[in-house]
């Protein structure tokens, strides 16, 4: 390869940049409207817009990214994590375009995507699996059948797609349906496609993962383990290389379990194979990732292996740097730094970020996709930066833990730098009498933090816009208050008004999704009257008086914070 297109955003798209200038080619960004004053765009070689639009306009349309690799002479793709990643349609599109896919093939995705076919190769290989339904469920009613079968609580997940998307944790029998529909819900906006099926859900289970690469000499690799336990909503916020506080035997069943898996479905590239481990020593397989995980840079830390380095290399036909499992060189975190509020409930909060001033120092490595004046959109994850801390010890990264965190400040918006520094604190999470987290901890253990304070927008200033010429942006500054007479309509979304007394209203800046109740519908005082996304979240909106109530909004409607969406009589 030449030149490579990294079809992604934000902090992986950097990451992929830097790797391909170490491995000597040069980078293409892509960007849409909504990140048009983005720092992956400008430090990549080459960056071309994608226009306006949701996601599916811009980083999930194939034909546009195949367009502008072809103008921009690129001959090879990088999907990074999420958006068309674990697509094989995407992947085949490239080799079909005769562009060099990174990543596995399509064939394999497809195998290993499908979340289904994943846990029959993984039966088939003897690797440890609990009960789960045969193939996607039909339906709501299908899943509360299936539970009833196989009992609760019960996983309810996405058959294609990852990173916790599309999944939802059933405790009572009369929740299943609803979150059935949620899961297919969430999993058709993320992956474009909602099939789900359901899995008995280990009780208080860690998540134990194994990061392998394997190249197309036949050289499969486990490069060691990570826990990931520590999540909120599924999403993953702290990660840790190499997992702590399991036996030997546990270890080596993961890396036998990961390469076997890998082995038999003929993967290459990089990937993840995830398992689930309870508290009584059951390890379960979970699922394959069939892409670079955000974790990766744990593994990095302490193995000394490039991972984004040895895809590119396995790209290009060329053979694995290592060939056998290193042994661990110290021990590794990694924060993930989002713009969420983990005091509202890790209510994801877009925005301006007036001063980001990251840590520095011995075992500190920071990869980010923002810095003071970055906008944080609301029409993608909420993620801004990864935290990676290393020390020879779990014990001294701890330590280095907490100097890095307490250093870091990010003004504009609210962050979970509070969570981060608060769950270094307990002793749940730093073993002192074991280790004690698992996947729902955050829900039903951890103490909480208070919530941040409320920001206002910032007034002023310059508004910033780029030309495009050629793949090379150029930056334009003019004074916001050249257009304080001008207004523009707001394409469908709802104004922040004053709103009257009874209003229902949008905590951020979001999309009405779906109203739960319908129009002159009688509700109580914290009834679930509507959906909102923001963030690749789904949140919901309380009814905050009895009556009825009388809608507004329309959904698919962008909303900003405040607005009033129905109001109730």
């Amino acid at each position: 390869m030449k030149k490579l297109l990294i079809a992604n955003r934000g902090e992986i798209a950097i990451r992929i940049a830097r790797a391909a200038r170490d491995y000597g080619v040069a980078s293409v960004a892509i960007y849409s409207d909504a990140d048009a004053g983005s720092l992956h765009a400008e430090l990549a070689d080459e960056a071309f817009g994608l226009g306006p639009g949701r996601p599916a306009d811009t980083y999930l349309n194939i034909p546009k990214i195949l367009d502008i690799a072809r103008r921009a002479g690129a001959d090879a793709v990088h999907p990074g994590y999420g958006f068309l990643s674990e697509r094989a349609e995407f992947a085949q599109a490239v080799i079909d375009a005769g562009l060099i896919w990174v990543g596995p093939a399509p064939a394999v995705i497809t195998a290993l995507g499908d979340k289904v076919e994943a846990r029959r190769i993984a039966a088939q290989v003897g690797a440890p699996l609990v009960k789960g339904s045969d193939g996607p469920l039909a339906s709501a009613a299908d899943a509360v059948a299936f539970a009833k079968e196989a009992g609760l609580p019960l996983a309810i997940k996405a058959a294609f797609g990852g990173g916790g998307r599309g999944m939802k944790v059933a405790r009572r029998l009369e929740e299943v349906g609803e979150l059935f529909d949620s899961a297919v819900r969430e999993a058709t906006e993320a992956f474009g496609r909602g099939e789900c099926y359901a899995e008995q859900f280990l009780d208080k289970p860690r998540h134990i993962e194994a990061q392998i690469i394997a190249d197309r000499h036949g050289n499969t690799v486990v490069l060691g383990t990570r826990d990931c336990s520590l999540q909120r909503r599924n999403q993953k916020l702290v990660e840790e290389a190499p997992a702590p506080f399991i036996s030997e035997d546990q270890r080596a069943r993961i890396h036998e379990a990961a390469r076997a898996i890998c082995a038999e479905a003929g993967y290459t590239g990089a990937g993840t194979v995830e398992f689930l481990l309870s508290r009584d020593g059951v390890i379960s397989f979970l699922e394959v990732n069939t892409r670079l995980q955000v974790e990766h840079p744990v593994t990095e830390e302490t193995t000394g292996v490039d991972i984004v380095i040895e895809q590119l290399r396995i790209a290009d036909g060329l053979p694995l740097s290592v060939t056998e499992t290193p042994a661990p060189r110290g021990h590794a975190f990694e924060f993930r730094i989002n713009a969420e509020d983990p005091g509202r409930g890790f209510l994801p909060t877009p925005g301006l970020i007036t001063r980001f001033r990251p840590p520095f120092g011995p075992g500190v490595r920071l990869d980010a996709g923002v810095e003071t004046g970055s906008e944080i959109p609301g029409l993608y994850d909420s993620m801004m930066a990864k935290l990676i801390v290393t020390g020879a010890t779990r014990e001294e990264a701890l330590i280095r833990a907490r100097r890095a965190l307490a250093e870091f400040q990010i003004e504009g918006v609210a962050s979970v730098l509070p969570f981060h520094r608060a769950v270094l604190e307990e002793r749940d999470f730093t073993g002192e009498g074991g280790f004690g987290v698992y996947t729902n901890w955050i829900e039903t253990a951890f103490r909480g933090v208070a919530p941040a304070p409320r920001v206002d927008p910032v007034e002023g200033g310059f508004l910033r816009s780029f030309i495009e010429i050629d793949g090379k942006r150029h930056a334009l500054g003019l004074p916001t208050a050249l257009f304080s007479g001008l207004s523009a309509p707001q394409s469908g979304g709802a104004a922040n008004a004053p709103t009257s007394e009874g209003a229902v209203t949008a905590s951020i800046p979001s999309t009405l999704q779906q109203w739960l109740v319908e129009d002159g519908a009688t509700v109580a005082e914290g009834e679930a009257v509507a959906l909102i996304e923001a963030m690749k979240m789904e949140t919901r909106i309380l009814a905050p008086k009895a009556g009825r109530i009388r809608l507004k909004a329309k959904p698919g409607n962008a909303v900003g914070p405040g607005a009033e969406l129905a109001t109730i009589e």
